[in-house]
C-alpha cells in the first residue's frame, strides 16, 4: 500500500509537477502579503511609502530567511525519515526541531526590536523614508512567531508529500490581508501602519489554521509523551541540516541586504524602482525556486528509500523542465518589463519606470542561472551534502556583492553595475555546482551545456537590441 504523499512511486515528471504546483501556488500567495502592501501603498500613498515598504521587505526577508532555512533543513530530515518509513524517528525529529527553531525565533524577535534603529542607519535609509520604514517594520516584527509556525508546519507537511494543505490556509490569509489592506488604508486612513497590521493579522490566521489542521488530521505526526525527549542522534541530524540550510538562506539574504544598502545610497528614485522591480523579479523566478524545493523533497524521499536509478531519472527530467520554463519566463519579462512596472508605479514617474525596466531587462534575461542554482541547492541538500549549498550560495552572493560595489563605483557604469552583478554571480555558482555533480546523474552533459549557451546567446541578443533602441 502506498503511503499518502509517497514520491518514491509513479511517473517522475508527472509526480514532480503535481507536487510542485501547489507549492508554487502557495509561494505566489505568500508573496502576495508584501505585494498587496507594495501595490496599494505605491498607488495610494506615494513613492516614499513605496520605497519604505520595498526596502523593508528586503530586511524582512533576511530575518525570516533564518527561520525559513531552519525549517527547510528540518524538512529535509523529515523527508529522509518518511521515505525510510521510520515514523518514530520522524516524530522525535519534529519535537527537537520545533524547540530549536522556536528558541531561535524568540531570540531573533528580541534582537530586532533592540537593534532596529542601528540596522536602518546601516542600510543608509534616506531621511524622508526612515520614519515610514521604521513604523512599518516595528509592527511587522510582532508577527515573527506566526511566520515561524506557518513555515514550520508547511515544511513538515511538504516533507511527507502534502503540498496542497499549506496552500489552502495561505489562500484564506492572503484574501484577508488584501481586504484588511484596503479597509485600513483607504477607509480608516491608517497609512503604512495599516498595511503592516493587515499583514500580521493575516499571518496569524495562516499559522493558527495549519497548526490545528496538522494536529487534528495527521495522527502519525502527532507527538506523544515518549517522543518528547532530546534524542542525541535526532538533535545532531536536525542541527546539521538546519544550521547549514539556515546559513545558506542567511548568507543569500545578507548579500541581498548589502546590495539594498548600496541601492539606497543612489536615492529615493532608484530605491523605489528597485522595490517594484524586485517584486516582479520574485514572482518571475518563483516557479523555478519552488520546483527546486519540490525536487529536493523528491530526491530526499528516494534517497531515504535507496532508489538511486529513480533519482538519476529525476535529475534529467528536472534540468530539462527548468531550462524550458526559464526561457519562457525570461522572454515574457524582457518584452513586458515596462507594463509590469506600471502595476506598481504611476505613469508619470518616468525616472522610476526607466530604472526599473532596465533592471528587469538585465536580470530577467538570465533567469536560467537562478533556475539551475535552485536545482543544485535542492539536490545537494537532499543527498546529505547541505554544505555544498552553502558554498554555492557564498560563491553566488559574494560575487554579486563584490561586483556590485566595484561596478557601481565606476561613474560610467553606476547603478547598472549592480544589476549586471546578479546574473554573473548566478552563472559562476552554476558552473562550480554543475561540474561537481556526478556525471551519471545527467543524461547528456554536452547537450544540456549547448542548450544553456544557446539560451544565453539568444536572450543576450534581445537585450542588446533593446539597448540600441
Amino acid at each position: 500500500m502506498l503511503r499518502k504523499g509517497d514520491l518514491t512511486q509513479g511517473g517522475i515528471t508527472t509526480t514532480l509537477l503535481q507536487f510542485t504546483l501547489p507549492m508554487l501556488a502557495g509561494s505566489l500567495l505568500q508573496q502576495c502579503y508584501n505585494i498587496a502592501d507594495t501595490l496599494i501603498v505605491g498607488q495610494c500613498i506615494g513613492s516614499n511609502a513605496l520605497a519604505a515598504v520595498g526596502s523593508a521587505y528586503t530586511l524582512m526577508v533576511f530575518l525570516i530567511s533564518i527561520l525559513l532555512g531552519l525549517s527547510m533543513g528540518s524538512g529535509t530530515v523529515f523527508s529522509l525519515q518518511y521515505g525510510a518509513g521510520d515514523l518514530p524517528a520522524l516524530r522525535r525529529s519534529i519535537y527537537v526541531s520545533f524547540l530549536l527553531i522556536g528558541t531561535v525565533t524568540v531570540l531573533l524577535n528580541v534582537a530586532v526590536f533592540l537593534w532596529l534603529d542601528p540596522i536602518l542607519r546601516w542600510l543608509q535609509v534616506p531621511y524622508d523614508v526612515y520614519p515610514l520604514m521604521r513604523n512599518y517594520l516595528w509592527i511587522i516584527f510582532w508577527g515573527i512567531a506566526f511566520t515561524f509556525l506557518y513555515n514550520f508546519y508547511a515544511a513538515l507537511l511538504r516533507a511527507v508529500g502534502d503540498s496542497v494543505t499549506p496552500l489552502w490556509f495561505l489562500a484564506v490569509s492572503v484574501v484577508l490581508n488584501i481586504g484588511l489592506d484596503l479597509f485600513l488604508i483607504l477607509v480608516l486612513d491608517q497609512g503604512i501602519e495599516g498595511a503592516a497590521v493587515a499583514t500580521v493579522i493575516a499571518q496569524g490566521m495562516a499559522a493558527s489554521g495549519i497548526l490545528l489542521y496538522t494536529y487534528k488530521t495527521r495522527p502519525e505526526l502527532r507527538l506523544h509523551r515518549k517522543d518528547m525527549r532530546f534524542d542525541r542522534s535526532s538533535l545532531k541530524e536536525i542541527t546539521s541540516f538546519s544550521t547549514l540550510t539556515c546559513v545558506q538562506q542567511s548568507v543569500m539574504n545578507f548579500g541581498i541586504l548589502m546590495v539594498q544598502g548600496l541601492v539606497n545610497s543612489f536615492g529615493t528614485a532608484v530605491m523605489a524602482a528597485f522595490a517594484a522591480a524586485v517584486k516582479i523579479d520574485s514572482f518571475a523566478y518563483m516557479p523555478v525556486q519552488e520546483f527546486g524545493n519540490a525536487f529536493s523533497t523528491f530526491v530526499a524521499q528516494n534517497f531515504g528509500a535507496r532508489k538511486g536509478d529513480r533519482i538519476r531519472r529525476g535529475v534529467r527530467s528536472a534540468f530539462l523542465i527548468t531550462i524550458v520554463f526559464s526561457l519562457v519566463i525570461s522572454l515574457l519579462v524582457f518584452f513586458f518589463a515596462k507594463p509590469l512596472m506600471l502595476i506598481f508605479v504611476r505613469p508619470d514617474e518616468a525616472e522610476i519606470l526607466r530604472i526599473g525596466t532596465e533592471y528587469l531587462r538585465i536580470e530577467g534575461t538570465f533567469y536560467l542561472g537562478i533556475g539551475i542554482l535552485f536545482l543544485l541547492y535542492g539536490y545537494y541538500r537532499a543527498i546529505r551534502m547541505p554544505g555544498m549549498s552553502v558554498v554555492l550560495t557564498i560563491l553566488s552572493l559574494g560575487t554579486r556583492v563584490v561586483l556590485s560595489y566595484w561596478l557601481a563605483s565606476i561613474p560610467s557604469i553606476g547603478v547598472t553595475g549592480i544589476w549586471w552583478s546578479i546574473p554573473i554571480g548566478w552563472f559562476l555558482a552554476d558552473l562550480v555546482g554543475y561540474r561537481l555533480l556526478p556525471l551519471s546523474q545527467i543524461c547528456n552533459l554536452t547537450n544540456l551545456t549547448k542548450i544553456r549557451f544557446q539560451y544565453i546567446f539568444i536572450t543576450g541578443f534581445f537585450y542588446l537590441c533593446s539597448r540600441k533602441k
